[in-house]
């Protein structure tokens, strides 16, 4: 029976704010190590069992991701060599529940028969292998009996940030308990009794379609129905909006493990982190002999037990303890590190407030390349886009801003109303209001283009597109 690793890439991250973005979450940031992402070491690890579990091949992936970050995880699954990688969109984030029913039914489709599903999320950090390999292959054995299996870290401190579950003999599940008191957390790892939930699952893709079915037949029968009407594009699998829209949203916890007689649990004895915060990021981390962890451009004097992250210019901390600084392009953060629960507080305000900064980043990832906002007024914009060889931009028009395109280096090709033309360094063209327009790299190497808008509004809503290489 093949392993399918189901990656849940649904999550925005924003306790990771202002580095962790709605279109940029956590995720896909290499935050644990400089050449990977969470998402990129997630598949490497579980593809890496491939040979050293004889229950199965370990089959290409599926990932389950929101529409916003479609094309960022294709990029970032192509970059590391898979090409073949099933991306599920979930029109709307519903929870786990319905998320791993998609996986499971997809799997059913494609691999016409049952499956083992190794459901993992996508921003967790394991670094034992080994005793992840060990846990994966004690989980084997009880899935194939057909139990629901979910794996819980041994707790190293009483944490008030995650759920428990309390095992019994044979791999049963007693209880399953929600994040505790401090108090409450320091008696289950008194007891020996407890595990952290980690929300990693091993089961057959039939038998959690069963259980969903049986305990939470709306959630089943929504998602089937929105699955039923499924289309196919590029690399995607798109879910029937409207009728997706109708499911309730509930974890597995709820919907499934807590109901289920099927429950088991495994230990995974190894070092483990959701790396969900500031500060379980600087927990995670090595540190210097000031226990500070400084990443980036920083110069530290007189500073301890702080995390200082810089990632577009020198930042210097004097005579500081127990902070977290994290610099961007457009925000900056300062806090307690005690207090890296609160950063939600401010991710809410800035949504509140109608502003950007929690969707994204100065540099925006396309299908196509990126876009970096340069400068900003109440009647023009700047940016600079850099177009990857072989990259298009969509034919679309405006009705409230014209363009004017620099080409700084490489080639362009230009649709500009009823014209084509081919701009090389130095060249340029412009483009009216309302005439339709497309731009594309015709060479070899990135072609990089300022773009000054002028008008009166510059969303990116104000686009209409009549054909797109993409699917747009």
């Amino acid at each position: 029976m093949n392993i399918i690793p189901v990656i849940l890439s649904g999550g925005t991250g924003s306790r990771l704010w202002p580095l962790s973005r709605e279109y940029f979450s956590k995720q896909c940031l290499p935050l644990t190590d400089k050449e990977h992402s969470l998402l990129q070491k997630t598949i490497k690890r579980v593809l890496s069992l491939d040979g050293f579990i004889l229950a199965g091949a370990i089959s290409d992936p599926i990932v389950v991701c929101n529409e916003e970050q479609r094309f960022l995880i294709a990029q970032q699954l192509q970059s590391i060599g898979l090409n073949n990688t099933r991306i599920v969109l979930e029109p709307k984030g519903r929870n786990t529940a319905p998320a791993i029913a998609l996986a499971a039914l997809e799997a059913l489709r494609s691999q016409n028969g049952d499956a083992l599903l190794l459901v993992l999320p996508a921003d967790h950090e394991i670094r034992d292998t080994t005793a992840f390999e060990s846990a994966v292959a004690q989980a084997i054995v009880l899935a194939k009996q057909g139990g629901l299996v979910t794996f819980g870290v041994l707790p190293t401190r009483p944490e008030t940030g995650y759920g428990y579950i309390r095992i019994g003999d044979d791999s049963v599940v007693l209880k399953f308990v929600e994040k505790p008191s401090l108090e409450t957390a320091q008696s289950y790892l008194d007891s020996g009794e407890y595990l952290w939930n980690s929300g990693m699952f091993l089961f057959k893709a039939s038998v959690y379609l069963d259980e969903l079915a049986l305990h939470r037949n709306d959630i089943f029968q929504a998602i089937h129905k929105a699955y039923q009407q499924r289309t196919e594009d590029v690399d995607f699998v798109r879910i029937n909006s409207l009728l997706f829209s109708e499911c309730p949203e509930e974890s597995i916890d709820f919907a499934v493990m807590e109901k289920t007689t099927q429950a088991k649990v495994v230990p995974y004895l190894g070092d483990w982190s959701d790396i969900g915060s500031w500060d379980s990021l600087y927990d995670y981390a090595d540190k210097d002999d000031a226990k500070n962890v400084l990443l980036g451009d920083v110069m530290a004097e007189g500073v301890n037990n702080c995390l200082v992250r810089s990632e577009s210019r020198l930042v210097a901390a004097i005579g500081v303890d127990n902070l977290v600084i994290v610099e961007t392009a457009d925000a900056v953060l300062v806090m307690s590190k005690d207090k890296s629960q609160d950063v939600k507080k401010i991710v809410k305000r800035i949504e509140e407030e109608g502003r950007e900064e929690h969707r994204y980043h100065t540099t925006v990832h396309r299908p196509w390349g990126t876009y970096q906002r340069v400068d900003q007024g109440d009647h023009h914009q700047v940016k600079r886009l850099v177009v990857k060889p072989g990259g298009k931009l969509s034919l679309q028009m405006h009705y409230h801003r014209s363009e004017h395109w620099v080409v700084v280096s490489g080639t362009a090709k230009v649709h500009n109303g009823d014209k084509e033309i081919l701009l090389v360094e130095n060249e340029s063209t412009y483009i009216p209001v309302g005439v339709v327009h497309a731009l594309e790299n015709p060479g070899n190497v990135p072609l990089e283009i300022i773009e000054v808008q002028s008008g009166s509004y510059f969303g990116e809503d104000d686009i209409v597109r009549f054909s797109d290489h993409y699917g747009r």
